[in-house]
C-alpha cells in the first residue's frame, strides 16, 4: 500500500473520538510521505468545533487538503432526546458544510454514519438501498447529515457502521470491564441484534480506501456499509468480552433481559445488522467476523 500521486495532504476532523484517534495513530504509519493535519475540539491549535462551522472552514481553506475525513460526531444517543438541535447541528448541518468545502477545494470527503438510521424492523442485513426510518433524535441527525452531503454533490464516501468500541473513549466494551469490578451480576439486553465494530479495524479499512486514491474513489463515490460480518446481541457481545478475560479475572453472572426491562430515553432499533457486500465488491475492502475483531482488540490490551 502506497500513496498515490493524486493526494499529498490529509485532513482529519475529530481526531480525539474513537474512530478519529485510531485514524490519527494509523494514517501516519500507512502514509509516511503524506502530511496529516489532525483537528480536535479541545486543541488550542487545529481547533474545530462543528457547532461553529467557521472553525472548520478556515482550516480547510488554509490547508487545501486532498482528503477530508470527518470522524467528529455527536454520539450521546440518549442525551440527544433532550438536545435535538445540538445533535442536528453537529451531525446534520455540519457534514453538509464540510462537503461543500471539500467540493470547493477538490478534496475527497469521507464521513461516518450509523445503523441507527434504520428502524430495525428487518430481519436480514440492511443494504444501502433500504429505506431509512430513524427511531430517535440521534438517528434523525445522522440521516440528515447523509442527505446534506448527498445534496451538496461533493465527491464523498458515506460509511455506515455500528456498535463502535475500542480501548479508549466511552463504549460497551469499556463499560462492561468497569461494571465487572463493581457488580456480581449484570443484566444485559438480549433482544437487540447488531454487529460490534472495533475502531482500529474501522480506521484500517478507511486507510485502505484512502490508499486507492481520489480518482478511484470519485468514480465510485456514494453510500456504503462498513461493518464486520456476523451478528450478536448486547448480551452475546458481553458474553464474548468476559469469555476472553484471563482465568483469574472476575466474571460477573450475566442475565439476559428484554429492551422493555431496561428502558432508555432513546428507542433503539431491534435489528441493525449491515451488509457490507457492496463495499467489498466495489473496492475489495472488508472487515473480518466480529469475534475475530474483538479478539484482536483485546489482544492489544
Amino acid at each position: 500500500m502506497s500513496t498515490s500521486e493524486d493526494f499529498t495532504r490529509l485532513l482529519l476532523i475529530g481526531g480525539d473520538g474513537q474512530i478519529g484517534s485510531a485514524l490519527a495513530r494509523q494514517l501516519p504509519q500507512v502514509f509516511p510521505q503524506t502530511t496529516l493535519l489532525t483537528t480536535t475540539r479541545e486543541a488550542a491549535q487545529n481547533h474545530v468545533d462543528l457547532t461553529q462551522p467557521h472553525t472548520a472552514i478556515k482550516i480547510i481553506r488554509d490547508y487545501a487538503p486532498d482528503f477530508i475525513i470527518n470522524a467528529a460526531a455527536y454520539t450521546a444517543v440518549d442525551r440527544a432526546e433532550q438536545e435535538p438541535a445540538l445533535a442536528q447541528q453537529v451531525n446534520g448541518v455540519a457534514p453538509g458544510i464540510l462537503a461543500e468545502e471539500a467540493k470547493r477545494c477538490g478534496a475527497m470527503f469521507i464521513h461516518y454514519s450509523t445503523d441507527y438510521v434504520f428502524d430495525g424492523k428487518k430481519r436480514t442485513p440492511y443494504v444501502e438501498s433500504d429505506a431509512t426510518h430513524p427511531r430517535n433524535e440521534y438517528g434523525l441527525s445522522k440521516r440528515a447529515g447523509e442527505i446534506a452531503i448527498q445534496q451538496m454533490g461533493a465527491d464523498a464516501l458515506i460509511l455506515r457502521t455500528s456498535w463502535v468500541y475500542g480501548l479508549t473513549g466511552r463504549n460497551f466494551l469499556l463499560t462492561m470491564r468497569h461494571l465487572a469490578n463493581e457488580h456480581d451480576t449484570l443484566r444485559i439486553v438480549d433482544d437487540q441484534i447488531g454487529v460490534p465494530n472495533d475502531s482500529e479495524a474501522l480506521a484500517a479499512a478507511t486507510a485502505q480506501l484512502v490508499a486507492l486514491g481520489k480518482t478511484r474513489l470519485r468514480e465510485h463515490a456514494g453510500l456504503y456499509h462498513l461493518s464486520a460480518s456476523g451478528q450478536t446481541s448486547w448480551f452475546g457481545f458481553a458474553e464474548a468480552i468476559f469469555a476472553a478475560l484471563p482465568a483469574e479475572s472476575k466474571r460477573p453472572q450475566l442475565i439476559p433481559i428484554t429492551t422493555a426491562e431496561y428502558p432508555l430515553p432513546a428507542a433503539r432499533p431491534a435489528y441493525g445488522v449491515l451488509s457490507s457486500e457492496r463495499l467489498q465488491q466495489t473496492f475489495g475492502v472488508s472487515l473480518p467476523p466480529w469475534q475475530t475483531m474483538l479478539e484482536a482488540c483485546l489482544g492489544r490490551g
